[in-house]
Order: structure tokens, then C-alpha cells, then sequence
């Protein structure tokens, strides 16, 4: 499929932003259907199967949380969250109900695009690397480091035993740390790996969307699993 018949669902209640947006998207070659509401957005993403979705975290009828649920219940979609605020609670909890990406109003629409590009190659390559997948799958690949099982076939992680439940990029973020115990992994060469942006293209937005998702990953194994090296990355350990 080329990139010209990919379909955006963009949700915004500001219709100025909301025309803002699609028409951006449109002079990408993106095709976007446009929705102002929560239960507009829930009822669109059921009835088309949508490449990405551009949500805003506050919309009348439901709020963006509430719609992420249930479109990533529906079937798992990449959404890039909109937020006219930049708490982190706002963000970790936003990441947590299946939200990819977010971006803080007001953003740069060249940079909303390359975050949208990015969800979708995501994707894509996840496309191109179903074979690898599927001979892990027959291996029965998993990592096991100290109490932390990571089931590559299942997609699933335990910790001592009990399942810990994560988004699809928990996981992802995780097996990329995994795949190096011990060993530092910057944050440019996460963001390549799990969010799909090229090295060093990667601004300030994009590098605290990789914190984010390390804190909410912590918040789910314990803060101890994950070491911080101030100015550079994260390193999985086990626990001490």
C-alpha cells in the first residue's frame, strides 16, 4: 500500500485545529476523515480500518483516554495523543491506555507529520519482519533475566511468575533493553529502534516521549529493574 492511500482519523473538538491538521495530512498524501467528538471517534475508528490515529486528550462525550481504550480494544491502531498539557501524569497515563506517541500543543505541524511518518513505518516494519517473528515463534524464543521472563512468541512478560500486563511499545521498549542486559542503550538508538525516528533526527518532543515510557514500564516491573545514566540512556539490570 503506498503512502497515498494510507487513512489519518484526526479527533479534535477546535476545528481550527482540526482543519489545520488534515490539511497537512492531505498535502502529505494522507487521506483523513476529521471527527470533533469522543463518540464520533469510536464509531469511525470501528467502521474503518485506519492506519494512525491524531487524538486530543480533551473532547466533548468522552474524553481521549477513554476513546484510546476502546479503539486499542477494537483493534490496535497507532494513536499519537494530543495535549494542551505537558504534566507528565497526563502523559504516562495517556501512554498507558495504548497511546504510541504524544505531542504538547501548540507543535509544529512539520513535526506532527514525521511523528504520524514514524507510527506507520513503525508498523510497516513490523509488516517486513513477520518471518523473523514467526521462526521465533516456532523457537519458542524468550529472554530471562534474573525473576523477568520476556515470551517473544507470546508477546508477554512475567515478573517472578505474574503476568505484568504492557502496551505494544512497553514491550517493544522493554525487548529492545533486554536484548543488552547490563549495557547502556541511548536514547536516540530507542527511539530508532522502537518509535522508528532515524538517528539523530530525534528532537527534545520525541526523547521525552522515550522517558515517559521507561517511567510507566518502571511503574509496572519496579524502578529497580531500569538504571538511568543521566544524559545518555537506560540499562535493564537485575534487581540487586
Amino acid at each position: 500500500m503506498t503512502r497515498a492511500r494510507r487513512r489519518i482519523l484526526v479527533v479534535e473538538d477546535d476545528r481550527v485545529i482540526a482543519d489545520a491538521v488534515a490539511r497537512r495530512l492531505v498535502s502529505e498524501g494522507y487521506h483523513v476523515d476529521a471527527v470533533h467528538d469522543g463518540p464520533a471517534a469510536v464509531t469511525a475508528a470501528a467502521a474503518v480500518r485506519y492506519d494512525a490515529v491524531v487524538l486530543d486528550l480533551l473532547l466533548p462525550g468522552m474524553d481521549g483516554l477513554e476513546v484510546c481504550r476502546r479503539v486499542q480494544a477494537g483493534r490496535p491502531v497507532p494513536v499519537l495523543m494530543l495535549t494542551a498539557r505537558a504534566e507528565e501524569t497526563d502523559r504516562i497515563v495517556g501512554l498507558g491506555v495504548g497511546a504510541d506517541d504524544y505531542l504538547t500543543k501548540p507543535f509544529s505541524p512539520r513535526e506532527l507529520v514525521a511523528r504520524v511518518r514514524a507510527l506507520i513505518r513503525r508498523v510497516d516494519r513490523a509488516a517486513e519482519l513477520l518471518g523473523e517473528r514467526l521462526a521465533e515463534e516456532a523457537a519458542g524464543a524468550r529472554i530471562d533475566i534474573g525473576g523477568l521472563r520476556i515470551d517473544l512468541a507470546a508477546r508477554q512478560v512475567l515478573l517472578d511468575g505474574v503476568p505484568v500486563h504492557l502496551t505494544r511499545t512497553e514491550f517493544d521498549l522493554l525487548h529492545a533493553l533486554a536484548r543488552r542486559p547490563g549495557q547502556v542503550v541511548g536514547r536516540e538508538r530507542l527511539l530508532a529502534e522502537v518509535w522508528d525516528w532515524p538517528d539523530n533526527a530525534a528532537g527534545a518532543g520525541a526523547s521525552r516521549t522515550a522517558d515517559s515510557h521507561i517511567k510507566a514500564v518502571r511503574r509496572k516491573i519496579g524502578a529497580d529493574w531500569i538504571r538511568t545514566v543521566h544524559g545518555v540512556g537506560y540499562a535493564l539490570e537485575p534487581r540487586q
